[in-house]
């Protein structure tokens, strides 16, 4: 589903050329559930943006479903984002102005994949209630903790269904029973409904959970289990 052929990334840094990531060759299955680990400044941070088509390689090639995605224009990149991924960000990236529910059904409609108003409504209902917030749906977001924030952002990223789910530290801001019943969910949507998961992670509960777990140094792979 994913591959990586002899892919390089590079960034200027004044008159230095900095290498973050250095002749990766890795593939990915559909319906994988992947943990990426390695110490910081390895490469794993620009290895999911360049899987989230947020960021491009700087030479080698990418392939998501069959389909080279460096020769891509801006637009098919956004609507493979769009249609295929979901994204679950450190920062959460949730819409002040919008509450809960809202900022969950919000992929749903800009997808224009969510069916009817009523089947999305069941949809978003379903997902916050699995998250442990269906209480908080008029909320907010500055009325909820970090932890309830992050849940949130889980829930938008699962809500419509994407093929491949980019998750950035999910638990870092969960305590150990919500951070359970998080990884349950996304393992029950990986079997469930196909989902590939691909986790930027050092907690072990994930790295247990995964098979498919990549250890990341220098930009390159150091080591690679496969369960």
């Amino acid at each position: 589903m994913i591959i990586f052929q002899n892919l390089c990334k590079t960034y200027p840094m004044g008159n230095l050329t900095v290498t973050a990531l250095r002749d990766l060759n890795l593939s990915l299955n559909r319906g994988d559930f992947v943990a990426v680990a390695g110490p910081s400044g390895s490469g794993k941070t620009t290895m999911m943006n360049i899987i989230g088509l947020i960021d491009r390689p700087s030479s080698g090639s990418v392939m998501i479903n069959g389909r080279e995605t460096g020769g891509l224009k801006r637009r098919e990149l956004t609507r493979m984002r769009r249609d295929m991924i979901g994204f679950v960000f450190q920062s959460f990236n949730l819409l002040p102005v919008l509450n809960v529910f809202e900022n969950v059904e919000l992929p749903l409609i800009i997808g224009r994949k969510g069916g009817s108003k009523k089947e999305r409504r069941e949809r978003v209902e379903y997902l916050l209630d699995e998250v442990g917030l269906a209480d908080r749906a008029r909320h907010r977001p500055s009325e909820l903790s970090g932890g309830q924030q992050q849940r949130v952002a889980i829930a938008r990223a699962l809500v419509a269904g994407p093929e491949i789910v980019i998750a950035d530290e999910p638990t870092a801001n969960l305590d150990s029973a919500n951070g359970g019943r998080i990884l349950e969910l996304m393992k029950k949507v990986n079997r469930e409904e196909g989902a590939t998961f691909i986790f930027s992670t050092h907690d072990p509960d994930i790295w247990a959970m995964a098979n498919h777990v990549i250890f990341l140094r220098d930009g390159t792979v150091e080591s690679e289990q496969r369960r």
